[in-house]
């Protein structure tokens, strides 16, 4: 073993190097951090964290644990367990019940463990997790309903499975110790009342600090998490292993009470919890020995087959009576059950506790629940696609659009593309957009899309490409790097920017491979400029008599294409990349500009008005603009939506 300083900053390189992995091969980080682990652990016996850390080790990996299981516990929202449906419902919670049971028999019949090892081993297995599940759901792309269930179930099971988890070890671990079983079912009573009375209790309090912000804004996090961990030391002390239940109740005491502002917190949680996870996993398959690997014999992987092919389905079967999911939907639910990141790491901490009581089987937690991460996650990995495609439940090529940015300017573009019959994601951290947005009936996300908690909670079932339409360089910027990598190369694109030379140069450097929207030339300052000065949305259809030369003749070339929509839906961008050209049958979307001579000629009579509406379909045919649906634009400083115009309407939309 190295010099502890250079041992602990190699850790943190391995684990950056791991998550990076993790993120171009579009897996979960466990998968990369666990391998690695074992290899610089067991394998070549480089890592040794009992000597690394001493005594700090157990120490270190209980307050970890609290704080991933604290961040775990503010996502669950009792109103989002309502509102997704009563399969996720059963799920997590008979379903959480079905699968312990039959985990805890399988492991004490084919493993030879005690019933209440096999308990403890039951328990946490039952933690899928969003961090294993959400990286197979963006590759799949299977149908929406199968990835709402999947995702939720994810979310909603990691608290859940936690806290039974946490309370059939306390169950366990103090009748290990106990003389009697009245003796045993007191302590256990005192250890749950104690970790709920001072979870509700510890929660109620900090929330009403945090709601009536009787600490500074920037306090918040760092004193969330010192109250917190503050609560699991007294809680600990107080009674014997009832911190983590402390901690897990005050998370869902604080997520579902009214008017604290957790949304920041969840984020500092999320960045903090990255590093832990990333530094723990690495200390505890490195604590794995020769020994325990090979206690993994043909058993363990009989144990891992029954957990995948009789328990999940078995869940899945029970679960979804009654429901209107097919056959075929069911089989993808009951194949996808990857383990996650709670299970490894309270494992961990359980075995830690229960070897250094001498307790007999503690020694196959880790490498079991190891076992069963590994297995599941390469397994269905490299399985689900093909599965997918032969139960035929998968979606066809998504063609909608995330839109960064609820602005006003990114309002009229989504609402124009939701009446052209493709889906919209607008998001943003402006509440006021956010709002206004949603009253104009259009799907929005509120948070940073970049975020752990963007990458749980924001749905991209059906998009496909990236539009950047946010007046913030950076974010779109960032926005654009990061989804490139999930939507693929030539859906992403970027926005041109105003802002001098060297803020153009840097962005080709790092941007440069990404297309421009539009023209080329288009920022977000000129799409606003345009919209307040009156410009308008239309759409042409192009024909053998009517092609782009004409259309833009009529305009004086004073119009913007934005996009083009083929006979069969599929629509294509315009971009510097690759010129929009129509053909014949296809319908062009444009931005037409205020100054243009259609929206710029005096009123007419009604003799007038029919004469020029008869010349102008003449001239540009039946599916030209002059026949098509006009739409009226608001000042992108206003919140006015838009909308069809009345038919007595001229086509310039001038009374």
């Amino acid at each position: 073993m190295t010099e502890p300083a250079l041992a602990l900053t190699l850790i943190g390189l391995m684990a950056l190097g791991c998550q990076w992995l993790a993120w171009r091969m579009r897996l979960p980080a466990i998968l990369p951090l666990l391998i690695v682990g074992i290899l610089a652990g067991p394998v070549t016996g480089w890592l040794k964290p009992d000597e690394l850390l001493g005594d700090l080790l157990f120490p270190l990996v209980s307050l970890a644990v609290a704080v991933i299981l604290f961040e775990g516990s503010l996502t669950l929202d009792f109103k989002d367990l309502r509102g997704h449906g009563h399969i996720v419902r059963r799920l997590v919670t008979t379903g959480v019940v079905i699968t312990g049971v039959i985990g805890t028999v399988a492991a004490h019949y084919l493993l030879d463990m005690r019933w209440e090892m096999a308990a403890v081993l039951g328990a946490l297995l039952v933690v899928t997790g969003p961090t294993v599940v959400m990286p197979l759901l963006q590759t799949l792309r299977a149908r929406g309903n199968l990835t709402q269930i999947l995702r939720w179930e994810g979310i909603m099971i990691d608290p859940v499975g936690a806290l039974l988890a946490v309370l059939v070890y306390e169950y366990v671990a103090l009748g290990m110790t106990g003389n009697a079983v009245s003796h045993t079912l007191v302590l256990f009573a005192q250890t749950v009342g104690l970790g709920l009375g001072m979870g509700a209790l510890g929660g109620w309090c900090w929330g009403l600090v945090l709601r009536h912000f009787w600490l500074p804004q920037k306090l918040h996090n760092f004193g969330t998490l010192m109250v917190m961990l503050g609560l699991f030391a007294i809680s600990n002390t107080l009674f014997h292993e009832s911190g983590l239940l402390t901690v897990t109740v005050m998370g869902v005491w604080l997520a579902n009470m009214r008017g604290v502002p957790t949304q920041q917190i969840i984020e500092f949680k999320e960045t903090l919890t990255v590093l832990l996870i990333s530094g723990l996993f690495l200390l505890l398959a490195g604590r794995l020995t020769v020994e325990q690997l090979s206690l993994l014999s043909w058993p363990a992987w009989v144990f891992l087959a029954v957990l995948m092919w009789v328990a999940r389905p078995l869940t899945v079967w029970l679960c979804t009576l009654g429901s209107e999911l097919t056959l075929r939907e069911k089989a993808l639910l009951a194949w996808l059950s990857p383990r996650g990141i709670v299970a490894a790491a309270v494992a961990s901490l359980f075995a830690l506790k229960l070897e250094s009581q001498g307790i007999e089987g503690a020694e196959m937690l880790v490498p079991m629940t190891f076992l069963v991460i590994i297995g599941t996650v390469v397994i269905q990995s490299l399985l689900s696609r093909p599965i997918v495609k032969v139960l035929g439940v998968g979606e066809p090529p998504p063609s909608g659009f995330l839109i960064l940015g609820a602005n006003s300017v990114s309002r009229l573009v989504a609402r124009e593309l939701v009446d052209a019959g493709f889906s919209v994601r607008l998001t943003d951290t402006n509440w006021d957009a956010v709002q206004e947005a949603r009253m104009a009936g259009l799907p929005v996300y509120y948070g940073n899309p970049l975020s752990e908690h963007a990458s749980q909670h924001l749905e991209l079932t059906g998009i496909g490409h990236l539009m950047p339409l946010s007046p913030y360089r950076e974010l779109n910027s960032l926005a654009a790097l990061h989804f490139e990598h999930i939507l693929g190369h030539g859906r992403v694109f970027r926005l041109a920017e105003d802002n001098g030379k060297n803020a153009k140069r840097q962005q080709d450097q790092a941007l440069g491979h990404l297309p421009l929207l539009f023209d080329g030339q288009v920022t977000y300052a000129k799409l606003a400029s345009l919209l307040s000065q009156g410009a308008e949305f239309r759409r042409a259809r192009i024909s053998e008599n009517f092609s782009l030369e004409d259309y833009r003749r009529i305009h004086d070339d004073r119009l913007l294409t934005l996009f083009c929509i083929s006979s069969q839906g599929r629509i294509r961008i315009a971009n510097s990349a690759v010129a929009l050209e129509p053909k014949a049958g296809e319908t062009l979307i444009s931005l037409i500009y205020a100054d243009s001579p259609e929206l710029t000629r005096p009123a007419q009579s009604k003799a007038d008005k029919a004469e020029s509406s008869k010349s102008s379909q003449a001239a540009e045919g039946a599916g030209s603009d002059a026949s098509s649906t006009t739409r009226s634009t608001a000042n992108p400083g206003t919140a006015t939506g838009s909308g069809p115009l009345p038919a007595s309407r001229l086509p310039g939309g001038r009374a």
